[in-house]
């Protein structure tokens, strides 16, 4: 076990919560300032999710040419480059870049901060969920830093990000990955390709992905758009999200732990269509305040139970298909719920949000009946 490893990987995805959270608050404040189409937002936070998608294949490619502190190095650039772009140019076309490096280095530090923690952590479960505890916690605080940057000017934000950025570059670059980087020989098991389970499982982690990403991009406009919080407040809303997630993932890490990853994915999905039916439909501060809390805290331990429901089948090759093509849901749902408010209106694009909430109903209850044992 290495320590150091281990701590560069939590402060790394503490950076990366900062980071990639507050694109849900930056692109609404680069839509006031530009005025730009609900589609075009949409737009954006999609190629923000098309460079993660992205990142998880690179990760595999360019170790074996640059080393793996070379591929870390090059592609966490893009948090630093991303917002420096965001905070100097409002064109269309470089602002889609920014985006897109945004969502580049958010897929590289995912798959590294992994790595080094799952492996130098005594136990690996603890670990991961302190990890994705610390991911939560730069999430909330990065509404505060956001306004607080604000009062310099409404660029600011934009570089102070770009300064986390450039830390988590720092992070992983005087960290050593050398290490334990390209293994030799063996053949690739591909079995997992043929199991009812595992499909079942990455359309389910494909749902939560658009519903997550669907919520926490387009809240915060959401809110402004419809009046149901005013501006100043509106940018808060991604810290009510994120309180419920990380309390909810250090309830089921340290109190409550699931027994039956099946029923527990059951209840938690209809927690969450519950929930975020009556959020669309609530149209005053508190109870949407209280309703955004309790679909986050339903959502939130959903994708590290269904992954770890995958059981023996969960290695390298077969969470470097299931992650990337379930992550395509966090490319379409931004652009559909965008597509939907142009034409119609805002509300009803959140609306579509519901979808994927049923998608998650239907493939908990279809992997649930899988007999024991059956992949």
């Amino acid at each position: 076990m290495n320590t150091r490893k281990r701590n560069a990987g939590l402060a790394a995805f503490f950076l990366s919560g900062v980071c990639a959270i507050s694109t849900g608050v930056v692109v609404s404040l680069l839509q006031e300032s530009h005025g730009f189409a609900y589609g075009m937002t949409g737009t954006l936070l999609s190629l923000m999710s098309i460079g993660n998608l992205i990142a998880g294949f690179l990760a595999g490619i360019l170790p074996s040419k640059l080393g793996i502190k070379g591929s870390v190095a090059l592609l966490t650039t893009g948090y630093l480059l991303g917002y420096l772009l965001m905070g100097l140019s409002g064109s269309i076309p470089l602002l889609m870049l920014a985006f897109f490096l945004v969502g580049i280095a958010k897929g590289c530090t995912i798959n590294m901060c992994t790595i080094l923690v799952g492996n130098n952590s005594p136990n690996r479960t603890t670990g991961m969920n302190l990890m994705h505890g610390c991911y939560a916690f730069g999430a909330l605080l990065c509404p505060f830093a956001i306004a607080a940057a604000q009062k310099l000017g409404t660029m600011v934000p934009m570089f102070v990000l770009a300064g986390c950025g450039l830390a988590l570059w720092l992070i992983f670059f005087t960290t050593p990955l050398e290490a334990g980087g390209k293994k030799a020989g063996g053949k690739t098991d591909w079995g997992f390709l043929k199991s009812k389970r595992f499909w079942l499982l990455t359309c389910l982690i494909f749902c939560h992905k658009a519903d997550e990403t669907g919520v926490t991009s387009w809240m915060v406009t959401y809110f402004k758009g419809s009046g149901i919080i005013s501006g100043q407040f509106s940018p808060y809303t991604v810290t009510v999200m994120w309180s419920a997630t990380l309390i909810a993932r250090l309830l089921i890490a340290f109190v409550l732990p699931i027994k039956n990853a099946y029923a527990a994915m059951i209840k938690m999905s209809l927690g969450c269509i519950i929930f975020y039916v009556a959020l669309v439909q609530a149209n005053a501060q508190l109870p949407a305040m209280l309703l955004l809390f309790a679909f986050a805290f339903s959502m939130a331990g959903m994708n590290p139970t269904a992954t770890a429901a995958a059981g023996r089948m969960t290695t390298p090759t077969s969470l470097g298909i299931m992650l990337p093509v379930a992550s395509s849901g966090a490319i379409i749902m931004p652009w559909v719920i965008g597509q939907v408010a142009d034409r119609v209106s805002i509300g009803a694009g959140m609306a579509t949000n519901i979808l994927p909430c049923i998608g998650l109903v239907i493939f908990a209850l279809l992997v649930r009946r899988l007999p024991d044992g059956q992949e």
